[in-house]
């Protein structure tokens, strides 16, 4: 009697449905709700100390905040530094692959030839390389084609450029010191285009190698001797990282120095002409979002400069009694006072 009057009651289906639905609604989904969300982990290989690039590092968490990438949030950043000696990078490497890492952005040069030794398989994006392809890092600009791309500095015409600027400067300009490094990815072409533009401005060069902090002395102590009017940076792992004592010698020996970054006469240098690090290292972060959402490094072109900057340190230009004539300022995209 009872289970025939529940059957033919109208409301059954619909009182049926609802404590359903009601079930339903209060029964806990773990797998569902709570399901674990990966934290990205990023390694990031520099071989100079992250103190000497810190201004790079920052913006480099600039393009992944933009991104909406908070560092110790939503994204862990494990940071390694060879300290300036390039011979560290190997182990610091193979270190971050043993964590592994997703992804390793390496901040240039040797760093990025420790990453690409130490593995196949993690994506390697570069902040900054010379030539990626002449350096056996990928095989085309275009498409890469294996775990590793990211940002080329590769514009020779700047060498030519900086040299223009210095004879600006210095009108009387006739022999100029060259400082650099020769184990340098990229530095044979550079010097190269060096020499050619110093041919046209009848400038003679008097190269000076520095592989060590040991050299840079020894160095200036050489340019006095061949009385050059000036001296010329190239790009050089261990001269960024002791930039400070570089830009004092300079003033010491009152010589008109060109350097390639901004650091350098953000710390006393005179003047640089050159790629916006702070650009690449922000640009970089684009690639972190695009390889972590899917994409593969081979299928990522590498992207060369796109901001060039001109800055001009009005302080040591007094320090050595050097007038820079008013069209050269006005052309600084910043200057120190």
């Amino acid at each position: 009697m009872r289970a025939k009057s529940i059957k033919g009651n109208p409301m059954h289906k619909k009182i049926t449905r609802r404590a359903f639905c009601s079930i339903l609604l209060a029964l806990p989904f773990p797998a569902r709700a709570q399901q674990p969300t990966k934290t990205p982990r990023l390694g990031f290989l520099s071989a100079s100390s992250l103190s000497a690039v810190s201004a790079r590092i920052e913006a480099f968490r600039q393009g992944l905040r933009e991104l909406g990438y908070i560092e110790g949030k939503n994204i862990v950043i494990e940071w390694r530094s060879a300290e300036g000696q390039a011979d560290r990078g190997p182990s610091l490497a193979a270190e971050l692959v043993r964590l592994k890492v997703d992804i390793i952005v390496t901040a240039g040069g040797p760093a990025n030839r420790a990453a690409k030794e130490a593995t196949a398989t993690i994506p390697i994006v570069m902040t900054n390389e010379f030539d990626p392809v002449g350096s056996g890092l990928v095989a085309s600009l275009a498409r890469p084609g294996g775990n590793i791309t990211g940002l080329s500095t590769l514009a020779p015409e700047i060498s030519g450029k900086r040299l223009e600027i210095l004879k600006e400067v210095v009108p009387k300009l006739s022999r100029v010191a060259v400082f650099g490094a020769s184990t340098y990815p990229g530095f044979a072409q550079v010097l190269a285009e060096t020499e050619l533009a110093a041919a046209a401005l009848k400038v003679k060069l008097q190269y000076q190698d520095i592989l060590e902090r040991k050299d840079i002395e020894a160095a200036f102590r050489a340019a006095t001797k061949g009385h050059v009017n000036a001296v010329l940076m190239l790009a050089s792992t261990a001269l960024i990282d002791y930039r400070t004592q570089i830009a004092e010698l300079a003033i010491k020996n009152r010589l008109p120095a060109s350097y390639l970054t901004a650091e350098f006469v953000d710390d006393g240098g005179l003047m640089s002409y050159g790629v916006s690090a702070n650009d690449l290292f922000r640009r970089a972060a684009t690639y972190v979002d695009k390889i972590l959402k899917g994409r593969t490094p081979a299928d990522l072109p590498v992207e060369q400069p796109m901001k060039f900057e001109f800055i001009i340190n009005l302080k040591a230009a007094k320090q050595i009694g050097l007038t820079v004539p008013p069209n050269v300022l006005v052309r600084a995209d910043r200057v120190i006072r």
